[in-house]
């Protein structure tokens, strides 16, 4: 069942410069990754690196990562589609038409260019779509309007905010404009970032919805000290998880967000690359 599913997001687009914890190359991915699935993520998201440690799509930079892995975990295993790590919208459907090993799922932000094109291709090869939905942008607009809407694997909302103070309020906000738009019924991960990454994942546990965490999304535990790896952030994220609803939280799915009443969303900046 989805609901409650914790996906680890090993790396994102930090770099390794000042911060032990990042893993980068095949084989330190495959070491986080294993620890976190020890830990309980149930779900992995990562960014295959080239040996000079840019983002890549190209299939000699992810095959190696997915195959290093999936020799030691048995959960679905996505990467990203990014414009940054590819920004020309053909070239990035070419590199998933070229892909000699798959993912199980890989995520697409709605608002590039493209996206639709790019989707399209991974749908083609059978691979799961995450439709990546930020705030402050016009994602989840486009979504609603998109043909493919009904066959993505589910819908990842993405809170843009870095604010501890703000970011519940700014998740709200998208998951009304998901609510208004229509998110075509698919099942929702909510994650934030950075300060907000533990006041939206708290929100995620509250409405029963999927969430992540990793060094992508933060490098600090709960209390604000750093954390150790993928793993510890895990584990955290589960203790968290298991305090339960606060009074009155129910599950949410498309067509009940008007249960919120903290009041109108704020949009958050667009930060590093999801």
């Amino acid at each position: 069942m989805l609901v409650g599913m914790v996906q680890v997001c090993l790396n994102g687009s930090r770099n390794a410069a000042g911060s032990g914890v990042v893993p980068m190359v095949p084989a330190e991915l495959a070491d986080a990754a294993g620890k976190a699935v020890a830990a309980g993520a149930r779900d992995i998201h990562v960014h295959p690196r080239s040996p000079c440690g840019r983002e890549s799509l190209a299939p000699g930079v992810l095959t190696p990562v997915l195959e290093a892995v999936r020799a030691v975990v048995d959960v679905p295993v996505g990467v990203t589609t990014g414009a940054w790590a590819e920004p020309d919208p053909e070239r990035r459907a070419a590199c998933v038409r070229a892909w000699p090993v798959l993912p199980d799922h890989a995520s697409v932000n709605w608002h590039e260019p493209g996206a639709e094109a790019v989707a399209t291709a991974l749908l083609e090869r059978g691979v799961g779509v995450e439709a990546g939905i930020w705030s402050g942008t016009d994602g989840a607009e486009r979504f609603a309007a998109s043909p493919l809407g009904p066959r993505v694997l589910r819908v990842l909302a993405e809170v843009m905010d870095p604010c501890a103070g703000s970011a519940r309020k700014t998740a709200h906000g998208l998951l009304r404009a998901l609510d208004a738009y229509g998110a075509h019924g698919r099942p929702v991960l909510l994650h934030g970032e950075d300060g907000g990454a533990w006041p939206v994942l708290r929100l995620a546990g509250e409405l029963g919805l999927a969430t992540r965490i990793g060094v992508e999304d933060t490098l600090l535990l709960p209390d604000g000290s750093p954390a150790a790896s993928n793993a510890e952030l895990v584990r955290a994220a589960l203790r968290e998880l298991a305090r339960g609803p606060s009074e009155g939280g129910r599950p949410w799915a498309c067509g009940t967000a008007g249960r919120d009443d903290t009041g109108p969303g704020g949009r958050g900046t667009l930060p590093r690359g999801r």
